[in-house]
């Protein structure tokens, strides 16, 4: 079963689908999925841990030693990433640190050089 989101207009949870509408039975807001899902994903914007807006292809520093899941591996504190790629998912950025490869890292743990 698809879980409908929240009325956008008064974020009520009992909105229904009505052929390719979702409709509001609290407030009779009506709207389409896609156009929801396209603004919040062009919403999205990522600040790294200063709140300095990331964009592709910045150059980012680790700000905390970071333990790299399933190994002994650690990223220390001042390792850089350069060309990163931001990306929608738990993990905001894609890089590639030098000694360790492939990574996807938190913006939370990385400021902007």
């Amino acid at each position: 079963m698809n879980e409908l989101p929240n009325c956008p207009k008064c974020n009520s949870e009992y909105t229904y689908e009505d052929g390719s509408l979702c409709v509001c039975p609290e407030c009779a807001h009506e709207w389409t999925l896609e156009v929801e899902t396209e603004k919040s994903e062009a919403k999205k914007i990522y600040k790294d841990a200063n709140g300095n807006i990331l964009n592709d292809g910045d150059s980012v520093t680790v700000i905390k030693d970071l333990k790299v899941k399933g190994t002994s591996l650690v990223i220390k504190i001042g390792t850089k990433a350069k060309n990163i790629s931001l990306i929608n998912e738990d993990h905001d950025i894609d890089c590639k640190i030098d000694g360790i490869g492939a990574m996807k890292l938190k913006s939370e743990f990385v400021k902007k050089v």
